[in-house]
């Protein structure tokens, strides 16, 4: 079976969604897949034109009244068999994080203690920021009503909890940095 690259298939499975148009797909990349997948416009249109070419999803143009014209993309039973063989599939290579903020404290001896502490308590702050985000998205995700929710809500929790640890180590390292003052 051909090989397809991740926002091929990342897309596909947008596509089992309520989302159908690449506006719609944009829209829910960003409200949330974004937190640990992210999907350019740039992306998405090649990618729907792609799947299309290929016969994993049928194109519909819906037509309102004042309104241009819209593609809506159908999943066609070759697109569905395609992402579930993609889902059954090991995974080819684990993710790696690229902090810049770790990198940095890295080499923290060349930088003043002003500007460590500076920058842990901003990568807090934006920490807590990204948390209150992610509990505002599960309170939205309840009042959903889809077979996908426990999903969602396993990606959503993941977030949470690495998040939470990172905001506990911010804390953890702040209180080193300032017992050596």
């Amino acid at each position: 079976m051909k090989s397809y690259n991740d926002t091929t298939y990342a897309i596909l499975g947008i596509l089992t969604t309520e989302c159908k148009s690449g506006y719609a797909i944009k829209q829910l990349i960003d409200r949330s897949l974004q937190h640990f997948w992210k999907i350019s416009y740039g992306q998405i249109y090649p990618t729907l034109k792609l799947i299309s070419q290929e016969g994993l999803a049928e194109v519909r143009t819906s037509t309102s009244t004042g309104k241009p014209d819209k593609n809506e993309y159908y999943l066609t039973a070759k697109g569905l068999e395609v992402l579930k063989n993609w889902l059954e599939q090991p995974i080819e290579q684990f993710p790696k994080e690229r902090n810049e903020v770790l990198l940095k404290l890295f080499f923290g001896h060349y930088q003043s203690e002003e500007s460590q502490l500076l920058l842990l308590q901003n990568y807090k702050e934006t920490l807590e920021g990204r948390y209150q985000t992610y509990v505002a998205i599960e309170h939205a995700i309840h009042q959903e009503t889809s077979e996908n929710l426990k999903y969602w809500l396993f990606t959503l929790d993941y977030g949470k909890r690495t998040t939470q640890a990172t905001i506990e180590w911010c804390d953890f390292t702040l209180e080193q940095l300032q017992k050596e003052e």
